[in-house]
């Protein structure tokens, strides 16, 4: 049910009817809830609707469409036709709010468009920038459409409407443009809520020390939630802070006026102020998941052979720290292969084919190993298997397979058909370990030895320690066991 749920999409490209039945649904949704909260005054300083909408033309570029802006415009106008007597000022306030949703969502496109963006979500630079040239815009048209059916007069208008717009804006549209549902990837520890408590004492701070300086307590704690959750979740808790002291400076609960009324312009200066306060964590929780995301690339490129796709020598030493499988294993095997004659083939086909012959002689072995162990080329044309094993007999029958494997596997190169084979050394322990790396070092240096003996005896053939007699009476047979 939770995947099905997960996998749910409001929107589709090759769905029209959905899709414009689901931007009406939310318009009028959104426009409710607006409405709503400026009937308590304490709420009234919230219009969600702009921002929301913002973010979803942003979300999906394939309902940046004429017909899709249109009915969400229409949606506005029955919504006020219905509950208003505005008549053409409703007109043009909602085509004010449409000037900011339009304007967000164009300047995003444009920057997917372009692929100038970072490897997530949002630019959170751009987002604060693209809201303020939307806010601008959208103050214009929608303090026109209202000095008919204010009292107010045009720039006291205007400012109000600017300062609502950018900060319901800035804190918004990143919420939209990021949100994703929940992943429980770790156990949840007591410390993991650290971050939200400064952040709700620092708000707390802020109401009892009061003062202008007030409204940039919660920045400290909105950076360690930006340094330790995910992006959608800061851009969430920023749009919660942002919102919650909003709603306390309007009601003086906040007192940054000190001693005198808090006037327009301090609501104004205060609401631009908590806007570009929360821009910052944004920008932080964007900068660390690029530097994780660089990072893990790096490392991928350290602990995987570029070449091969299987694990580099430090790779491999990297994984044996975290693998409990090979901990708890009953028989730890390692293999050292070793493609026979590589340097004929390099030097009669060129090194481009032999380094495709070594792309597909891992894949090969990583094929037929699967899930059972690890893979790694340890250098040149040498390659490690390290996998857990019942005993000694599993270790050599999975070595042959893997000879075997190798050996009717035909390599084609520029219309020609190539065989490979290749030599095996095997060493194996049944003790315990609890240090893996260093059981390992000596079982690689064991099995060096065997592969030597292989290669000693003719190639494509496999040299383990003998347990009984019966495989030194094999070793003497014609199979290309040693």
């Amino acid at each position: 049910m939770r995947s099905s749920f997960s996998s749910f999409k409001p929107f589709l490209p090759d769905y029209p009817l959905r899709n414009a039945a689901g931007i009406f649904l939310l318009t009028t949704l959104f426009y409710f809830v607006g409405a709503e909260l400026r009937l308590v005054e304490s709420l009234s300083l919230f219009w969600p609707l702009n921002g929301v909408m913002a973010g979803v033309f942003a979300r999906y570029a394939f309902l940046n469409r004429l017909r899709y802006y249109a009915v969400s415009y229409v949606a506005m106008l029955l919504y006020d036709a219905m509950t208003t007597t505005w008549g053409f000022a409703s007109v043009v306030i909602n085509l004010s709010n449409m000037v900011f949703i339009v304007t967000v969502a164009l300047l995003v496109t444009r920057d997917k468009r372009l692929k100038r963006k970072t490897p997530h979500p949002i630019n959170a630079l751009r987002i604060f920038n693209y809201c303020l040239i939307a806010a601008l815009l959208c103050a214009l048209v929608g303090a026109l459409g209202s000095v008919g059916i204010d009292s107010h007069t045009f720039w006291p208008l205007y400012a109000d409407w600017f300062s609502e717009q950018f900060s319901t804006g800035v804190l918004i549209v990143p919420c939209m443009l990021t949100a994703t549902l929940p992943r429980m990837d770790q156990a949840v520890r007591g410390d993991h809520f650290l971050p939200v408590v400064a952040l709700v004492v620092s708000v707390m701070a802020s109401v009892v020390i009061g003062g202008a300086g007030s409204l940039a307590f919660p920045l400290p704690a909105l950076i360690w939630c930006a340094v330790r959750y995910s992006l959608p979740a800061t851009c969430l808790l920023t749009f919660i802070t942002g919102g919650v002291e909003i709603i306390l400076v309007a009601n003086s609960i906040i007192n940054i006026a000190v001693e005198a009324p808090l006037s327009t312009p301090m609501m104004f200066s205060a609401r631009l102020g908590i806007a570009t306060m929360a821009i910052c964590p944004v920008m932080v929780s964007v900068s660390v998941a690029a530097i994780n995301s660089l990072i893990r690339q790096v490392s991928l490129r350290a602990d995987y052979d570029f070449l091969t796709r299987v694990y580099s020598r430090s790779g491999l030493y990297e994984a044996l720290r975290h693998e409990d499988s090979l901990r708890q294993a009953r028989t730890l095997t390692v293999m050292l292969l070793d493609i026979d004659y590589f340097k004929s083939i390099n030097d009669s086909y060129g090194h481009e084919c032999g380094d495709r012959m070594l792309a597909a002689f891992a894949g090969k072995i990583q094929a037929e190993v699967g899930n059972a162990g690890l893979v790694a080329r340890m250098g040149g044309e040498e390659f490690a298997v390290v996998t857990p094993t019942l005993n000694a007999r599993q270790a050599r029958e999975l070595a042959d397979r893997l000879r075997r494997a190798i050996e009717l596997y035909p390599f084609t190169w520029r219309q020609q058909t190539l065989f490979l084979t290749v030599s095996i050394g095997i060493s194996h322990t049944r003790s315990e370990f609890s240090h893996l790396t260093e059981v390992f070092n000596k079982l690689m240096a064991e099995a060096d030895d065997y592969l030597y003996r292989s290669k000693k005896a003719g190639r494509n053939r496999i040299s383990a320690p003998e347990t009984n007699e019966e495989s030194v009476r094999q070793s003497s047979q014609s199979s290309p066991t040693v």
